[in-house]
């Protein structure tokens, strides 16, 4: 399971930069997974790749959830000039 958090956490962090925003619901949605899978892991067998899934995710949700809400702020600061 801790492979699997990295795996998730990795794929988090890949949606949350390179989408801009347009994908940060589903990067958190994965991200977040990967956070319940390396909390299992990490209880059932503390490890390195554990804590790495975990710290992975974490950070991969945290800039999903950020861009997502940036980009909705830009599109609606940008309506609200037209």
């Amino acid at each position: 399971m801790g492979v699997a958090s990295l795996v998730l956490g990795i794929i988090a962090i890949v949606l949350g930069l390179f989408t801009a925003g347009t994908l940060g619901w589903a990067g958190a949605i994965i991200g977040i997974v990967g956070i319940i899978l390396g909390a299992i892991a990490k209880k059932n067998n503390p490890g390195g790749m554990a804590t790495a899934g975990l710290v992975c995710s974490i950070i991969g949700t945290i800039l999903c959830l950020l861009f997502y809400i940036a980009c909705v702020a830009l599109v609606g600061g940008l309506a609200s000039i037209a």
